[in-house]
């Protein structure tokens, strides 16, 4: 699904000699190479502080703790999302409120955002899913109207910008709150490892997130407040550094195989390629079809025995998943969630892909097709 071998082989030396340098320091814990990432990554941003830690859904997590969410809190999250997104607020013995997502693009529903509000409801997740934003102006309206904070999981969006209707841009996570993002080596920008970091523009809330981050200690041995150990690790910090001067080209390579796969399956009877929204960028950290007619297990296992991969982004519901089950969330409540569950698939998409490759995909995925319709 992604080449990163080749994705390494083509910044080898710079990759090589960051990691040489981490090494010969012997700083491994919080070396200079986590302060400089942090640095680039926030001047990239455009945002004041950026707060790294050890992966992804630690920064969901310390986000919420950060905030202050007590026990019994209702966070709304959408139902198609990784599951990441929903158990570090059950973890937290918050409440997840799932609601619904639009059909073609797979982004949370802004009109079922407002029906699940209660007095209860401290928060608002949003999903920046497959790598465009969510409508985040009527997020963010919504927000103010009911006095709540916006924790933007931009995981798989990192470099995706979002354009408010008075023209001006933000990059996806630097809208909310705070943003929440993980470096697991086959997202936009990953390291080889895990890794993880939270940015915002609230000075205050900067220093609790990295307080909390560092065992609750703003001092040494000092422990103001209840903390985790979730550290981004110095050479992975160093490879991200390396990364993240390629994350536009890395972009644009994406877009370049996503126009392709459009092209080719424009106008297909079987395939609906996903819909880019008018007010964000794309930098498709998943191309993912909707199948129409056809059985997708049954093109999986076509594709498989010609040896290209896919995967199913997400194949379970979260309200369907035995740890999430409740009696408010029966079968059929969420019904473009749990179709979207039945009929997606993501082709293979990455930053080294060949037009050669990628006639081979088409070749095979529309051979399929047609046999279906003959």
């Amino acid at each position: 699904m992604v080449d990163l071998t080749n994705q390494y082989l083509r910044i080898q030396p710079e990759i090589d000699a960051a990691v040489l340098d981490v090494i010969h320091s012997t700083k491994f814990i919080n070396g200079p190479a986590v302060k400089e990432f942090s640095d680039a990554l926030a001047a990239y941003l455009g945002v004041p502080y950026v707060i790294p830690c050890a992966n992804g859904t630690d920064a969901l997590q310390i986000a919420m703790m950060a905030l202050n969410l007590e026990p019994g809190d209702e966070v709304i999250l959408p139902a198609f999302t990784y599951v990441a997104t929903a158990e570090v607020i059950a973890l937290l013995k918050l409440k997840p409120v799932l609601v619904d997502v639009h059909p073609h693009n797979f982004l949370i529903d802004t009109n079922a955002i407002e029906a699940a509000i209660t007095p209860r409801t401290k928060a608002i997740v949003p999903v920046h899913l497959f790598g465009q934003c969510a409508d985040m102006e009527t997020i963010l309206t919504i927000a103010h109207k009911h006095k709540l904070f916006v924790i933007e999981d931009t995981a798989q969006a990192i470099g995706s910008v979002y354009t408010f209707t008075n023209g001006s841009q933000k990059q996806a996570g630097t809208m909310g709150d705070v943003g929440c993002t993980s470096f697991f080596p086959s997202k936009n920008l990953g390291c080889m490892g895990d890794g993880g970091a939270m940015y915002t523009t609230n000075e205050v809330l900067a220093k609790r997130l990295k307080m909390i981050a560092n065992h609750g200690q703003s001092i040494q041995y000092q422990h103001d407040d209840i903390g985790v150990n979730s550290r981004l690790d110095t050479i992975q910090a160093a490879i991200l550094n390396v990364k993240l001067r390629h994350l536009n080209s890395y972009a644009a390579a994406r877009q370049k195989v996503a126009d392709y796969y459009d092209k080719a399956f424009a106008g297909s009877a079987h395939l609906l390629p996903p819909v880019r929204v008018a007010n964000s960028t794309h930098v498709f950290h998943q191309y993912t079809l909707q199948t129409c007619g056809i059985n997708r297990d049954e093109l999986r296992a076509y594709l498989a025995q010609h040896d290209i991969p896919s995967m199913v982004y997400y194949p379970i519901p979260l309200h369907a998943q035995k740890a999430y089950a409740s009696p408010d969330y029966p079968l059929g409540k969420l019904p473009i969630t749990e179709q979207l569950c039945k009929c997606v698939i993501s082709l293979p998409i990455s930053t080294e892909m060949e037009e050669e490759q990628l006639a081979y995909i088409v070749k095979h995925v529309n051979e399929f097709c047609n046999q279906q319709t003959q």
